[in-house]
């Protein structure tokens, strides 16, 4: 029967499965968020004299709007076209995007993080993350399939994705999404199975540099006064005041909350109810039971979304699908980390929840792209799934009569267990499941 005329019966289970059960949990994640922006936006729209129910129709539009870009992405756009030139021009667009950003962009409570296009405003960092993981994958992709060497990798890192998120970093202030874009790189180094002892220098850089930033900077090394807000050097109206209130939402929704819409804190006590700290008033409303639905959401987001990259037809979208989804709720539990109190407040949204056009459109784009990896792996037939499952073992040559740059390319292969693929196309080819034999005559293991 043509690929084209299969029916759905005939993708396997452990690919339509997870991505049934992602879905399902990014509906009630989209769902919880419109009743939550409108119980605490109309608030302040009243305040502010427009409708109240501005927030949620703003909130609606974007949220269909993105949808339509992730079925785009998921029926159209291959994940094989992020290996071509279409990524670097999305990199080169995200740079002069960045750039444009810290020449004309809106200040808003003291940074610079917002784009005008005509009515409507942007912010670029929350684009910035989806980027950075395509990139992130494809320089990998090159290195461990032998097209690049691990100087030209390490030079890619440093040029296409070090120099634009220190841009982010430097032009707008934006703490919390660097931490966001290194966390999702290094999801997409462990998924192409980086050695761990690369990892743990990378980690020790990271947190030299987070301690850094944290206490280098002056209106950063205040936000520490969340250990202690009530003693904030203002009598808990400085730094430490939105954490108190925060905390007061909390402590009056107990277990069950005062009821969908009886929040008391959203009433121009908590700032920015509907956005960064939405989660507080989902606490005060819905109480311990509210907050421990959103969060098993998020888990269930992260344990289909791994199996959907667990799942995926080459490692390229397997790290795609394994970066984004940790990135998705890395800044989920960012967001929540900083609401009740175990972490400085890096004004970043939560996920799918919080008020905002630029990242529920991010979030759904992400979306789409973990779908895309997951129609890619079930558009190959049954044929494709059963070779890439097997596990053979591959006798290596001596390289005799070898030119010194395939012997170098072999070395490659050998040191990352066999793996190919077909003209960077992404492809899993024959061998690419394959695992050659140590020397002690034992199959080398995968990480999964």
């Amino acid at each position: 029967m043509p690929r084209t005329q299969r029916s759905r019966n005939a993708v396997p289970a452990s690919i339509h499965g997870p991505r049934i059960g992602f879905l399902l949990c990014v509906l009630a994640l989209v769902l919880i968020g419109f009743v939550m922006v409108y119980s605490a936006g109309s608030i302040s729209n009243i305040n502010n004299g427009v409708d109240a129910l501005k927030s949620l129709t703003d909130q609606v539009m974007y949220a269909v709007f993105g949808a339509l870009i992730a079925f785009a992405i998921y029926r159209f756009i291959p994940v094989s076209i992020w290996r071509t030139k279409w990524l670097w021009a999305a990199l080169a667009l995200l740079v002069v995007v960045i750039l444009l950003t810290a020449l004309v962009g809106v200040d808003n409570y003291g940074a610079k993080r917002w784009l005008r296009l005509g009515p409507v405003t942007i912010q670029v960092s929350e684009f910035a993350k989806i980027v950075f993981v395509l990139v992130s994958a494809r320089i990998y992709t090159d290195f461990v399939s032998g097209e690049v060497s691990g100087r030209r990798c390490a030079l890619g890192f440093t040029l296409l994705v070090l120099v634009p998120l220190a841009l982010i970093y430097k032009t707008q202030s934006d703490l919390g999404t660097t931490m966001i874009c290194i966390v999702a790189v290094l999801a997409v180094l462990w998924y192409g199975e980086l050695p761990i002892g690369f990892i743990a220098i990378i980690l020790v850089i990271i947190v030299v540099f987070g301690l850094i930033a944290m206490f280098g900077t002056g209106y950063r090394a205040d936000r520490w006064s969340f250990l202690n807000p009530w003693d904030d050097g203002q009598g808990g109206y400085g730094s430490g005041y939105n954490i108190m209130h925060s905390y007061f939402a909390f402590s009056e929704g107990g277990i069950f909350g005062v009821g969908l819409g009886n929040g008391h804190e959203k009433y121009q006590y908590l700032f920015a109810s509907d956005s960064d700290f939405v989660f507080a008033v989902i606490g005060e409303e819905l109480g311990m039971v509210g907050c421990l639905a959103v969060v098993a959401l998020f888990l269930g987001v992260l344990y289909t979304g791994t199996l959907i990259a667990r799942s995926a037809r080459d490692d390229f979208s397997m790290m795609i699908a394994g970066g984004l989804t940790i990135a998705l709720v890395f800044q989920a539990f960012l967001n929540i980390a900083c609401a009740i109190g175990v972490f400085p407040t890096t004004g970043k949204p939560l996920p799918f929840i919080s008020s905002g056009g630029s990242s529920i459109l991010a979030s759904l784009i992400m979306v789409g792209l973990i779908l895309s990896v997951s129609r890619d792996a079930a558009s190959s037939d049954e044929f494709d799934r059963r070779r890439s499952s097997l596990r053979v073992v591959r006798r290596e040559e001596d390289g005799t009569g070898d030119s010194p740059r395939d012997a170098a390319r072999s070395g490659a292969r050998r040191s990352t267990r066999g793996r190919s693929y077909d003209g960077g196309r992404g492809q899993r080819t024959a061998s690419n499941r394959t695992e050659s034999r140590t020397a002690a005559g034992r199959p080398s293991s995968r990480r999964r």
